[in-house]
Formats: C-alpha cells, sequence, structure tokens
C-alpha cells in the first residue's frame, strides 16, 4: 500500500465513490466508539452472532467499491480513530464479509 493509499485511500476506489466512502468509513467509527461491533446478546440492531448489523452492511458495501484493500484502509481508520478494541471487535463482526479475513 502507497503512502497516499494508506493516508487518504484516494487509488483504492473510484473518484465518484469518495463521498460515500468517506460517510460509510465516518459511520463506521462512530459507530465503534458509541455503540460497539459486537454485543453480549442478539437483537435491537445486532445479529444473532451478536454482530452490528449496520457494521457488516459497511462492510459489505466497502467490499464492492474497493474489495479487501478498501476494507482494510477502512479497518485501520477505525483503530486510528476508534481504538484497537473497536478495531478487534470490527475484525471480528466483519467475518465472512466479502474477502475479510479475521
Amino acid at each position: 500500500m502507497s503512502i497516499l493509499e494508506s493516508l487518504f485511500g484516494k487509488s483504492l476506489y473510484p473518484a465518484k465513490d469518495r463521498h460515500e466512502v468517506e460517510r460509510l468509513v465516518d459511520e463506521l467509527i462512530n459507530i465503534g466508539i458509541k455503540e460497539d461491533y459486537l454485543s453480549e446478546h442478539p437483537g435491537g440492531g445486532y445479529n444473532i452472532q451478536c454482530r452490528h448489523v449496520r457494521t457488516r452492511e459497511i462492510g459489505k458495501r466497502l467490499s464492492e467499491i474497493g474489495g479487501l484493500k478498501l476494507m482494510t484502509w477502512s479497518y485501520e481508520r477505525v483503530k486510528k480513530k476508534a481504538g484497537k478494541t473497536p478495531a478487534s471487535h470490527l475484525e471480528y463482526a466483519w467475518e465472512s464479509v466479502g474477502e475479510w479475513l479475521s
């Protein structure tokens, strides 16, 4: 991954998707800070595996736009902005989304 990719993610997705990617990553960061990507119990926005439903939808969309590279870049942004613990929860929440491997 180049320096520009790691800083801005610019070559990871088409320019036409820039605003959507920014919005999705911001939403993902906010979920990590204000809620969590995992729950102890299903329901109320968490699936039967206790994974945040919207987080998985965001992961699927990021995968459609830029594949594993964009998901990895987004994960690193979450780790930087929300912290290591939320990022580790995101790894598990994204299991089996696109090419994501946890």
